[in-house]
């Protein structure tokens, strides 16, 4: 591999609600120690997109670390679309379900090893629509919880827990899906309809446990009508969810059309109601390091 000499870091100032001075620190450490040399890029929510890309335009970048959450991991991953230069997490977001797919350790001095280590995994993307989809986007029942949640003032897994009971009284559940894949389709009603790259959502629910995110698909999973409240808990901790709850569907490119307007959600975003969804793997991928193949 190449030797690593341009390191640039993005860092969200505010992702977390949590200092990143520390980690910028160690960061600059780090890098010292192999002789790099590191340029420090910090987000401002005005046109961030741009700007990394002209930073990357202008500097041949061997290594891009960023310090945030899934959301500003997309945002740059949204503006590398045509770059090459693997990119590294440090997660420190509300919400980090890439790097816990990943299995980013929490001590930082391991993170930033990982970051600047030898292991590459080519990433599987998808395209929703005309977003960028990392982990897991789904209609349904979970982003009308996101929706909820995004509105309330107290954050963390009881933020979720407090906007569970409401969720399921105002909810127009079950949903009817009709799913138009390449050799078949089928209509089936259900609680939540997700598009999985990986095996977790953000919370540690481990959904998807033959997913994998360089295997070249994605897996459509249809969460039934079985035991409503006990599905919603159960996507909200760190457990396996059970088959009895589930059904998974390995696929290349789907449509979905719904009857009505669902709530529809991108990585732990909330991004409206839709009535259509297009879902496929990207032809891009994204090169990011791993402490092992995932």
């Amino acid at each position: 591999m190449k030797e690593i000499q341009k390191v640039l870091l993005i860092v969200n100032p505010i992702s977390g609600g949590i200092n990143k001075e520390n980690i910028i620190q160690n960061v600059e450490a780090e890098v010292k120690k192999i002789n790099a040399e590191l340029t420090t890029y910090k987000t401002t929510g005005e046109n961030d997109r741009k700007k990394i890309q002209n930073l990357v335009d202008e500097c041949a970048f061997d290594r891009i670390l960023i310090a945030g959450g899934d959301g500003t991991i997309k945002l740059v991953a949204e503006a590398l679309m045509d770059d090459k230069t693997p990119i590294a997490i440090i997660p420190a977001g509300s919400a980090n379900g890439l790097a816990l797919n990943l299995g980013i350790p929490k001590n930082l001095k391991d993170q930033i090893s990982i970051a600047l280590g030898n292991s590459i995994t080519q990433m599987d993307m998808l395209e929703i629509n005309d977003e960028l989809c990392l982990h897991i986007g789904d209609l349904g029942l979970n982003a009308e919880l996101i929706k909820n949640y995004e509105h309330s003032r107290i954050r963390g897994k009881m933020g979720y827990l407090l906007q569970t009971i409401p969720t399921l009284w105002y909810s127009k559940y079950p949903f009817e899906f009709e799913v138009k894949l390449e050799n078949r389709s089928f209509t089936k009603q259900g609680i939540l309809l997700a598009f999985a790259n990986a095996k977790k959502y953000g919370t540690g629910a481990n959904v998807n446990p033959k997913g994998k995110i360089d295997d070249g698909v994605f897996e459509i999973l249809l969460f039934k009508n079985f035991d409503t409240l006990e599905i919603l808990k159960t996507l909200r901790n760190e457990t396996d969810v059970s088959s009895e709850f589930v059904e998974i569907i390995p696929v290349k490119e789907a449509r979905v059309f719904c009857k009505k307007p669902v709530a529809f959600q991108i990585d732990g975003e909330y991004l409206g109601e839709k009535e259509e969804i297009s879902v496929k793997i990207s032809p891009k991928k994204l090169p990011i390091m791993t402490s092992k193949q995932p």
